[in-house]
Parts: C-alpha cells; structure tokens; sequence
C-alpha cells in the first residue's frame, strides 16, 4: 500500500479515535502536524498538507476526518502535487449551528470536482453534518458515498476503537484506486 497521510480534525484525533490507533498499527501511516489542532487557521492547515505530501516519493492517499475533510477540498485548489486519492470521514456542514466558530476559515469549501478520486464515508446520525449533506458534498466533489449507518461523529466518543469496517472502506478504496492505475 502506498503512504498514508492522517489528517485528523479539530483536537487532532484523541487516543481513543480510530484514525489513532490505525496510525500505531500501520507503519505506513503519518500525521500531518499543523501550528495548532484546537484553533484550526486555514491557510496552516493547507501548508502543513503540503508539506506533509510533499515528502512522499510516490501520490499519497489521505485519510481525512471531519474538518479535515474540508481542508483537502480547499487544499486541493491550491496544490499541484499529486495525490493517489481521498477518504473523507464524517464532512461536517460548515452551516450547521454545531459547526465550531473557530473553524469558520473552513467555510464554503470549493464546490466543483475535486482533482482526485474520494470516497465520503457518512454516519446516519453525525451530529455535525446531516447524510443529505453528505449526499450533496459528494454530488458536488464527484466523490462516491458510503452510508455506514448510525456511528455519531465517527470518532473517538462512537467507541469504534480500531474500526475494522472503516479499514475495509480503505483497502477497498486503495485497492480500486491501484486498479485503475494498471
């Protein structure tokens, strides 16, 4: 499998979050590290996204959780460095009364295709983006869905642990992704 780049959301994905302990079991995986996780600022998002892309010898694949999943919409837009493609877990809706004030740089990611094959994975009850949200991102991005039932915000408070269902979502992913490349 190719490198993996973890892009966590606000709090940068406690211990108990998935992406977490994928991280520690898969060597393959690294985090992005932005200036600060709890007062997301934009455009250092963007550069430590770059940053973090920029070292990898073949197209990374990125695993993006929540507001990071708006960050590779607006990353994307302004990068030229290639990417294998983009799993985006539980895209929060930047008009939600639960999206938080500090992430309003977030806002009004780019609404055409994004540069790169993505798949939304969506929870049924996300408190912080609705599946008709996710429907809608993934019309706009071009991105294919998946509806993976009532799991929260998919994050550490689901008590998914290691989430064996969301690593199937990946190989999946990856393993189509390597498919079209032949």
């Amino acid at each position: 499998m190719t490198d993996i780049i973890i892009l966590p959301g606000i709090g940068g994905s406690g211990e108990s979050h998935w992406q977490t302990h994928w991280e520690r079991t898969y060597p393959r995986m690294r985090r992005f590290q932005p200036a600060d996780w709890d007062r997301p600022a934009l455009k250092d998002w963007i550069a430590a996204l770059e940053h973090e892309v920029s070292l990898s010898a073949a197209p990374p694949l990125l695993v993006a959780h929540s507001l990071a999943c708006l960050l590779v919409a607006h990353w994307q837009r302004h990068s030229v460095l290639p990417v294998a493609g983009a799993l985006l877990v539980a895209v929060p809706d930047p008009s939600s009364e639960a999206f938080p004030k500090e992430a309003r740089d977030f806002a009004d990611p780019p609404a055409g295709a994004l540069r790169m094959p993505s798949l939304i994975v969506a929870s049924s009850d996300d408190p912080y983006g609705t599946m008709g949200h996710a429907k809608e991102r993934a019309k706009a991005w071009g991105s294919g869905l998946v509806d993976i039932g009532a799991a929260g915000h998919v994050n550490g408070q689901s008590g998914l642990g290691n989430w064996p269902h969301g690593w199937n979502l990946l190989t999946a992913f990856a393993t189509g992704l390597a498919a079209r490349l032949k």
